[in-house]
């Protein structure tokens, strides 16, 4: 009921009550005054109602805030949650690559094995226990590991060249003695390879197109310094450069990068015949 339509039945049933009671002005005055009592209430009344109405307002004004706050951040998650899933196909994807290219390295590399044997009459003799001695180097973030019926050693690249260039760093010659010896004192007619890797960052600037161009020769100045230090033969060792296409880690942190740009020397079960 409107304050208006209130006041207005108010004011009716004074007159009556004032037609009904004029001989007897006592009781007139006692009914005003019971009603204008019961009109105060009902105002006071009235004004809680209003305050209440205007708190329910204010409370459904921040629900709907808040429910659009909410609806935003559920967009935010949606989308994110579409271009985490799209990274994850991408990276299936880069991986399914990676693995045919690895296999394909393989069998090249089985090949040109294969090739350098017959140009060299290399007669080749299994060696079912060469796995059972590692070399050991007492270098920083050289690593030797089994790989398969391989002995892999990593030559950091940060320790054996200048940035994105094949020039040996002072010391690198020593480095790659040190290895070669080693490598020698346990497997002296063992095929060696001299693999060049690199991270996936594109080469910028400099003499090389590509990173298999800088793994490359990378890997032909290793060879070149072996052969030179009279530590093996031509016929021997042969040289792969893999560019990123076999990381050890991931390259997603500079960590990783680093450990991936290396040269690997690697041994072989088959060793030289007579």
């Amino acid at each position: 009921m409107s304050r208006a339509t209130w006041a207005v039945g108010v004011s009716t049933l004074v007159l009556i009550l004032l037609t009904g009671c004029a001989d007897n002005p006592m009781v007139l005055k006692g009914k005003v005054a019971q009603y204008q009592q019961q009109q105060t209430a009902l105002q006071r009344q009235n004004e809680l109602y209003q305050t209440r109405i205007a708190t329910l307002d204010r409370d459904n004004q921040q629900k709907e805030a808040a429910l659009a706050q909410v609806q935003q951040q559920s967009k935010l998650l949606e989308d994110r949650l579409t271009a985490v899933n799209d990274q994850l196909r991408t990276t299936t994807s880069q991986l399914t690559q990676t693995q045919g290219d690895k296999q394909e390295l393989d069998t090249r590399a089985k090949a040109l094995t294969a090739g350098l044997r017959r140009q060299a009459g290399v007669s080749i003799t299994p060696n079912n226990s060469f796995l059972q001695t590692l070399p050991t180097l007492h270098y920083p973030n050289v690593y030797v590991r089994r790989d398969g019926d391989v002995i892999r050693v990593e030559l950091p690249a940060s320790q054996l060249f200048d940035q994105a260039t094949s020039r040996l760093r002072p010391g690198a010659e020593n480095m790659i003695a040190d290895a070669a010896v080693e490598i020698r004192r346990s497997y002296p007619d063992q095929l060696l390879g001299v693999e060049g890797h690199t991270d996936n960052d594109p080469v910028v600037g400099g003499p090389y197109r590509s990173n298999h161009e800088l793994s490359a020769a990378r890997a032909l100045q290793v060879y070149d310094t072996l052969i030179r230090s009279n530590r093996y033969r031509t016929d021997q060792v042969f040289v792969v450069g893999v560019g990123p296409n076999r990381p050890v880690v991931s390259n997603a942190t500079p960590e990783g990068k680093q450990r991936n740009r290396r040269i690997e020397l690697v041994i072989y079960p088959e060793r030289r015949g007579p």
